[in-house]
């Protein structure tokens, strides 16, 4: 009795959870369909903000500017927050532990800091606000997600394993891309995906260094909010959601499929 309750409990707790993280996204969607402005009466089906957000030019041009802007910014992210934690882990204890301490500074210090001092950097220098002072503070921000996504698969490790390569006659090089490379790049797709989504999802750092012709997509709406947000958002939104859960399941599927074929290697090699 007590085992049951506890499950009621359990998947009452769950369901509540999902509820709460969903249902404003299953609002949102549903009024995507909405043929009035309104953000609380039905006023009938339509496709129309779909159709017009294709030819609102100021959405798909922000649209355009971020996904460009957090493409780039979490390559070079990935490559250089990369060659950081290679640097970083191969160095003394003491040493480690202050400079991963200096790396989570920007992660936990508050957005409003970081865009004030950005802007306050290129206004010194005087750098005009555009796209490259975007970049530079997209990839600033993005390097720490990268490095703090690394270190444990680097911590896993064998530190033999590059030696031993050298010993078989690898290069250095060699070593590196056939041996090393190989183990850590779960963490550096994560960290490249981490650091796309932060890229995409920032509003408070890009604000401060965006110019007048350089708008992300969370800047444009923010904007947009001074006097009322369009419905195109809402369809903008859906699309968005529906892609990134497609994306999910289809990865989802991918490693069920590759446990399944590593599974039956294993009886096959087995028996």
């Amino acid at each position: 009795m007590r085992k049951k309750t506890k499950n009621i409990f359990s998947f009452g707790y769950l369901a509540f959870v999902f509820l709460f993280l969903y249902v404003p996204i299953f609002i949102l969607i549903v009024f995507s369909f909405n043929s009035s402005k309104s953000k609380s009466v039905w006023g009938g089906f339509t496709f129309d903000w779909y159709i017009r957000l294709f030819g609102n030019e100021l959405i798909i041009k922000s649209l355009i500017n971020t996904l460009l802007l957090a493409l780039i910014s979490s390559a070079v992210a990935a490559v250089i927050g990369t060659a950081a934690a290679i640097g970083i882990h191969a160095m003394r204890k003491t040493a480690k532990a202050v400079i991963m301490n200096i790396t989570y500074l920007p992660v936990l210090n508050p957005e409003i800091i970081t865009g004030v001092s950005f802007m306050l950097l290129f206004a010194f220098v005087n750098f005009e606000s555009g796209f490259s002072t975007l970049l530079a503070a997209h990839i600033s921000f993005c390097v720490p997600y990268v490095i703090l996504n690394l270190m444990p698969k680097l911590r896993q490790i064998d530190r033999y394993q590059y030696e031993a390569a050298l010993d078989l006659g690898c290069s250095p090089y060699q070593a590196f891309f056939l041996v090393i490379l190989p183990e850590i790049l779960p963490g550096i797709v994560s960290g490249f995906l981490m650091a796309f989504t932060y890229s995409i999802d920032d509003v408070v750092i890009s604000l401060f260094v965006s110019g007048p012709e350089m708008q992300t997509l969370p800047v444009t709406i923010y904007s947009m909010t001074r006097k009322q947000i369009s419905p195109e958002i809402n369809a903008l939104s859906a699309i968005m959601f529906v892609v990134v859960l497609a994306l999910l399941a289809a990865m989802n599927i991918k490693d069920i499929r590759d446990a399944k074929k590593r599974e039956s290697k294993y009886f096959i090699h087995g028996g």
